[in-house]
């Protein structure tokens, strides 16, 4: 048997996210821009020969039937008729229903490590299609580049960003994503934006509010990091950022924060490391 092979799961911070309308499906149109982090979950991948998809590693709170990372190694199973299996282990760093985009993350590493070890040779356009369909965040991973986002997620364009460090503190509450978008205080009506107003400074994040109002836990980490600058939060939360122009900014910052708030230092990545996976 082989030995377990270890591919990265990149984090995401949402650098602005507007809502701009709501389809009839109740889906949610948007605008953002999706940037990727070094701080990143392991997937540990071991081809088999039977056929089967295994869990080798119980995840806390996530039944295997509802796995994104055993969902999109069926899905890539069942779509190609590939005849062999899978072991997976995943090493969670990233928190749960944080924001940064884990789940979503490693639905995506698992779809682009597999194409290569099962050799299969789908192109970036075949597993896009794949991802959107385990969720409108996996996606952007396959995409592979900084991005940015409109429609529900899934329309991406590659965007060039400088350099940055960021400030992430990651609140311990679990964000409910759907109960957010479902609530009457979520603003669906923000003009949408052309790129060039996002690099003069434009935008924010319509969950933001109406996170704050209902986790203190979150408003309370956002005004902390507000004192250094535009601090924002990313996605649906809870986790909160604050971009910094070098390591040692970031570093001084994050060295002032109370212990009782837990998050990490990350520097911005210009694309996927697995970007070469597919073509």
């Amino acid at each position: 048997m082989t030995d377990f092979q270890t591919f990265p799961a990149p984090a995401k911070l949402n650098l602005f996210l507007h809502i701009t309308g709501r389809r009839a499906d109740g889906y949610h149109l948007l605008q953002s821009v999706f940037r990727l982090i070094d701080r990143h979950d392991d997937l540990h991948l071991r081809p088999t020969t039977d056929g089967q998809i295994r869990r080798t590693r119980e995840v806390a709170g996530v039944p295997e039937a509802q796995d994104l990372c055993v969902r999109a190694a069926r899905l890539l199973q069942q779509h190609t008729g590939c005849q062999l299996g899978v072991d997976i282990q995943l090493n969670k760093h990233l928190p749960m229903g944080g924001g940064l985009g884990g789940g979503s993350s490693d639905a995506a590493t698992v779809l682009l490590a597999l194409n290569r070890l099962w050799q299969l040779n789908l192109s970036r356009q075949e597993l896009l299609r794949l991802a959107l369909q385990l969720g409108a965040d996996v996606p952007v991973f396959v995409f592979g580049r900084n991005a940015w986002a409109e429609g529900v997620g899934e329309e991406l364009t590659a965007i060039a960003l400088p350099p940055a460090w960021y400030v992430v503190l990651t609140p311990s509450v679990h964000v409910a994503t759907a109960q957010v978008f479902a609530s009457e205080q979520l603003t669906r009506d923000t003009n949408p934006a052309k790129m060039a107003a996002f690099f003069k400074g434009y935008g924010h994040n319509d969950l933001q509010p109406v996170v704050c109002r209902q986790y203190p836990a979150v408003a309370s980490a956002l005004d902390w990091l507000k004192q250094f600058g535009d601090a924002r939060m990313s996605g649906s939360g809870a986790s909160v950022f604050l971009e910094c122009d070098s390591k040692a900014e970031a570093q001084q910052i994050f060295s002032l924060k109370p212990d009782s708030i837990p998050g990490f230092i990350s520097a911005g990545l210009d694309q996927h490391p697995l970007l070469g996976y597919a073509e």
